[in-house]
This record gives C-alpha cells, sequence and structure tokens, in this order.
C-alpha cells in the first residue's frame, strides 16, 4: 500500500481512484465492509483504491479534552489499512487552516482536481470546510456537477449488529475483550517500540519494558494479564496503562513486566494483547505499597494463565 502525507506530496500521475474519507479508528469489521466495496468499486474501474485519514482527527484538534480514547494511533491505523490490501492511504495534517477551507475548495482543488475522483463513499454525517459548512448533500451535488457518484458508507455495511469505534470502547471499558475483538476481527492490541523509562521497577524486581502510546486519549486503564507478541514469540505478563500517579507520571503509557524474563529489549517493536482487567489504577501513600500492590498484581495474572485463560 502507498502512504502519502500530506496534500502537497500528491502528484498530478496519481489522478483518478474510487475514495472513501473518515477517521477509521479501528478499522473494524464495519470500516472492512466499506473497504471491501471501495476496494470492488476501484477494480470495476481501474482505478486504485484509496482512503483518506485526517492526523489529528478533527476532534483532537477543536476539543482535545472531549475528543474520543483512540483505538488505534497513526501507525497501528496505518497497518491495519494496509491488511485490508488497500493500494493507498492519504494522511492529510489536519490543522487549523485546512480546516478554514472553504467546503467547496476542498472539493475543487482536492477531490476533483488532483485526485479526480470517480466514486466516493463517507458517512451521511461527514462534514467538512469552514465551518463545517459542507456535508453529504453538497458532496452529491458536486458529484453530478463533475461527474462522481458519492454513497454513504450505510449502504455497504451489512451487519445485524451495528459495529462501531464507540461500542467497542465500552467492551474495552468493561474488560469485555472477546466482544471488542468479535467487532474488530481480531484480538484488540496495544503496540510500539520498547522505550527507555525510569527504570524503577527493576529497584523492586518488576522490571517493565515501557511503550509511549502515542494518543491523546487511552481507550484501556488499569492492570491487565497481558500477552506480548516479541518477533516469534509471545508471552506472558502484567502490565499498568495508565499515568503512574504514585511516581507522579504525566502521560499516559503502557508498562508490562514479563515473567521470568531477563533480556533487553529496548528499541524493539512488540504488540500486546490485554486478556484480563485486573483492577483500576490508583494512587497509594508510598513506593513500597506500590510494591506490595505489584507483587498481587503479578500473582493474578499468573493465576489467570494457570488457568488457561
Amino acid at each position: 500500500m502507498q502512504l502519502i502525507r500530506g496534500i502537497h506530496n500528491i502528484s498530478r500521475d496519481q489522478r483518478g481512484c474510487v475514495l472513501t474519507i473518515g477517521n477509521f479508528d479501528g478499522v473494524h469489521l464495519g470500516h472492512q465492509a466499506v473497504l471491501a466495496q471501495v476496494k470492488q468499486q476501484a477494480l470495476q474501474r481501474g482505478v486504485p483504491s484509496t482512503v483518506m485519514t485526517f492526523e489529528p482527527q478533527p476532534q483532537e484538534l477543536f476539543q482535545p479534552e472531549r475528543a474520543p480514547a483512540r483505538l488505534t494511533n497513526f501507525r497501528e491505523k496505518h497497518l491495519a489499512l494496509r491488511a485490508q490490501q488497500v493500494d493507498r492511504h492519504i494522511v492529510i495534517e489536519f490543522n487549523r487552516q485546512f480546516a478554514s477551507q472553504p467546503a467547496c475548495e476542498f472539493i475543487e482543488n482536492v477531490l476533483v482536481d488532483l485526485l479526480g475522483v470517480k466514486f466516493l463513499v463517507v458517512g451521511d454525517d461527514f462534514r467538512f470546510g469552514r465551518g463545517r459548512e459542507g456535508d453529504f448533500k453538497l458532496l452529491q451535488q458536486a458529484g453530478i456537477e463533475f461527474d462522481f457518484e458519492v454513497v454513504d458508507t450505510h449502504s455497504y455495511r451489512q451487519q445485524q449488529h451495528r459495529v462501531s469505534s464507540t461500542a467497542i470502547r465500552e467492551f474495552l471499558k468493561a474488560g469485555d475483550f472477546s466482544a471488542a475483538a468479535a467487532m474488530l476481527g481480531r484480538p484488540y492490541t496495544l503496540s510500539g517500540r520498547v522505550a527507555h523509562g525510569e527504570k524503577k521497577g527493576r529497584t523492586i524486581g518488576f522490571p517493565t519494558a515501557n511503550l509511549q502510546l502515542k494518543r491523546l486519549h487511552s481507550p484501556l486503564q488499569g492492570v491487565y494479564a497481558v500477552q506480548v507478541k516479541m518477533g516469534s514469540r509471545t508471552l506472558p505478563g502484567v502490565a499498568n496503562i495508565g499515568r503512574r500517579p504514585t511516581v507522579s507520571g504525566e502521560r499516559v503509557q503502557l508498562e508490562v513486566h514479563l515473567f521470568d524474563f531477563a533480556e533487553s529489549i529496548y528499541g524493539q517493536h512488540i504488540e500486546v494483547t490485554p486478556l484480563h482487567f485486573i483492577r483500576a489504577e490508583h494512587k497509594f501513600s508510598d513506593f513500597n505499597a506500590l510494591r506490595e500492590q505489584i507483587t498481587k498484581d503479578a500473582t493474578a495474572a499468573q493465576i489467570f494463565f494457570a488457568n488457561g485463560y
């Protein structure tokens, strides 16, 4: 799949596509149904299937405190789209300048002149342009004028039960990972490269691999029994996802302790699959109290794995 970052990197020889626009957070089964139809329409027309997403997502720019927790950061989303065998992924830098352009300019300059859209799929609630003036009806009118077809994503969703990123977030929050996986079409994971942390865990016998989650808000907070995929190996562990209030942490991050593991894995890419919720994150009175609780958490996770989960 070709990745195009920024409108300025779209070349004239890339005109002509079947396009869908949206957040595609999670790339769940509902998204996958849309993408399958986009690919089919693209094949019929002999043009690339193309997905346009925005970084950051619009609400993260305008209402950061109210923006929903992201199921996937940029890298995770891109890899999930690539797994669906889409031809192109266009990532637009969403800033106030881009958001302030008139809706008609976006249609004519980007959709028509740059991309040469032949067929467009968007949600019927899709809004765009200055003051969110652009809507589905305006796109349909533009389609008549510039000769491209516009349909809404609901036309391509065939599941009996509505699949949504919101529903998946609720399942994750409730610790129902099976229900989340059923909507995603795969287990829910968090991934990234192991970074250097403050190394406080190793002083109490619980060294951790630390991941920056690279998202404004995390859909998970607390302590979990997890599996960690690292290369060809899958290892059990216990993870904390949160701000680490006892040590005055500021950013939400993931810290995972792997059982019976003593290798240095800084810089390696790992994939963490939460399997079982153990407890919520909270602040302890001192480091000794935290150490006692971590010991209990590790024991709880080991019992979970011993029972065959």
